[in-house]
């Protein structure tokens, strides 16, 4: 008997986003174990798979990571030939993912597994708004951070060049001060990217002390928030401040 678990970064937003290597591991999954976000069009790489909604958003665990580690263990078990887990999760499973935990529960259990890493959200809004995180000269240093702790805590900081904040946009307001507090100047450059590597995208410039303006075009929307050198506009794409980007919609991935 051969049993298999791949976990799989799908991407931040649309099907085609997926690595080669996260498709192929897709086509063979006997099971599907996936984040809320990801795009159902995703489904047409594996129609045969039993496939398991076990998504959360934010720190509300719609499905509670305990039972997202029993659920893979569970499955690799199963009876029967060439069993094949996918843990399908959007983004990059090891940045803001939970990787770790699903790692130690599958190791915990003697189940051995592949991780297929994926685009993360940061680099999706970058590729959005054409502006690179890290610029020659100017921008050597990129930090990732969440915008509020499990405890409610909205933390920001100032140790790097740029830094992109996770879900950040009920908070856009306060994470104003809060950069303000931490030695950002107030007319530090802020690009706001909303569904970020989705066709319906929108990214919006802004500086520190604007940002709370970003919450009319942004609200309710998966958030990302770009600060410093990384959200500076290039001079040929300054045309485009606070504009909505526009992006032509692409068929959906097929099975390889």
């Amino acid at each position: 008997m051969t049993t298999r678990v791949t976990i799989v970064g799908a991407g931040p937003g649309s099907a085609d986003l997926i690595t080669l290597r996260g498709a192929r591991a897709l086509a063979s999954a006997s099971v599907v174990l996936h984040d809320a976000l990801i795009d159902p069009s995703l489904r047409e790489m594996a129609p045969a798979a039993e496939w398991i909604d076990v998504g959360k958003r934010g720190f509300c665990d719609s499905t509670a990571q305990a039972r997202i580690n029993a659920l893979l263990v569970q499955h690799a078990r199963a009876p029967g030939r060439d069993i094949h887990v996918v843990r399908l999760k959007g983004g990059d499973p090891s940045v803001f993912g939970r990787l770790d935990e699903e790692l130690e529960a599958l190791a915990a259990a003697g189940i051995a597994c592949e991780v297929v890493p994926g685009v993360t959200a940061a680099i999706a809004a970058a590729a959005d708004l054409q502006r690179p995180l890290t610029r020659r000269g100017a921008g050597r240093s990129v930090a990732l951070s969440t915008a509020m702790t499990r405890a409610g805590e909205l933390v920001a900081t100032r140790g790097a060049d740029t830094e992109v904040f996770y879900m950040a946009g009920r908070q856009l307001a306060a994470l104003s001060r809060r950069l303000i507090g931490a030695g950002w100047a107030p007319d530090t450059p802020v690009a706001v990217v909303s569904r970020a590597g989705w066709p319906d995208q929108h990214g919006s410039d802004h500086r520190v002390e604007t940002l709370p303006e970003a919450v009319v075009l942004h609200g309710g929307r998966p958030t990302v928030v770009i600060v410093g050198v990384g959200a500076t506009a290039l001079p040929s794409t300054l045309s485009t401040v606070n504009e909505p980007l526009t992006m032509t919609p692409v068929p959906a991935a097929s099975k390889p």
